[in-house]
């Protein structure tokens, strides 16, 4: 029996399973069989992605962080699912607020709550540290219409493609083709900018396609397009499930949004 609970931030969903939490002797073991059974949006619960929230290994952190998406793929970061999972973590503690270090594949995360409830929608911080550049353009993303291009490294890929008007450019079908022309997969972000302060955006994730929202996608895009001049420091990204908040200031990101809990769930 696995015990699981489901969350989302901005329309992202989750699966999240605690290995504190479930009945069995073992530790929670990741596995992209589950991950792809359990993530089907037809025989399965459905979700974007499992997460598993493991003991931590050698060094800092509170709790260890392992995310396995729609596909079965790994994943090494992602700015709601960290969310989610710290909501989780600190809803099954009994504990209201905190911040929680998190041990991922991109490296250690702090998660920092803002306000609200862990039983309902709660808004926290994610400290991305500092953005490096991503993986060199492929020959795809290169010629892709867009007014600029630009690849950035959050411990996860992200490619970001500037359009006039969203309706330049469909992320869901530049999207596949884009991810297959990098080695490793890429994330891919469709963005206009509003104003200096606001943009929009277009997600099509690595191992699951088109999703709501992207909070690593997010931290990307604010980036590229501050370092474009195009916004402030402070921006609000604007996606199809909601809105996030990105800070760059002193050579870091820091993520801002919400994730929201929605059920428990036991499967054999």
């Amino acid at each position: 029996m696995l015990r699981l609970s489901k969350l989302h931030g901005l329309g992202n969903d989750f699966l999240v399973a605690l290995d504190a939490a479930q009945p069995g002797d073992g530790p929670l073991v990741p596995d992209a069989e589950t991950a792809r059974r359990l993530c089907d949006r037809h025989e399965g619960v459905g979700a974007d992605g499992l997460l598993y929230g493991l003991g931590v290994l050698d060094g800092p952190g509170e709790l260890r962080m392992v995310l396995l998406n729609a596909d079965g793929s790994e994943a090494e970061i992602s700015g709601n699912g960290i969310r989610c999972l710290v909501q989780e973590h600190l809803r099954a503690a009994g504990r209201a607020e905190g911040a929680v270090d998190v041990q991922t594949a991109a490296g250690l995360r702090r998660v920092r709550t803002v306000r609200g409830d862990t039983n309902g929608e709660l808004w926290s911080e994610v400290d991305f540290g500092a953005p490096r550049p991503g993986p060199e353009l492929s020959g795809a993303a290169a010629s892709t219409p867009a007014r600029s291009r630009a690849t950035v490294d959050l411990g996860n890929p992200h490619l970001v493609l500037l359009v006039d008007d969203p309706g330049d450019l469909d992320a869901a079908e530049v999207g596949p083709g884009l991810e297959a022309s990098f080695a490793d997969g890429i994330n891919v972000h469709v963005v206009h900018v509003v104003d200096r302060t606001n943009v929009g955006l277009q997600v099509w994730e690595r191992g699951v396609g088109i999703t709501q929202a992207c909070g690593s996608g997010a931290v990307a895009t604010a980036t590229a397009v501050h370092d474009w001049g195009l916004t402030d420091d402070r921006v609000t990204v604007h996606m199809p499930g909601g809105t996030a908040e990105v800070l760059l200031a002193g050579g870091t990101a820091v993520l801002c949004g919400p994730s929201t809990f929605v059920a428990e769930v036991t499967v054999p």
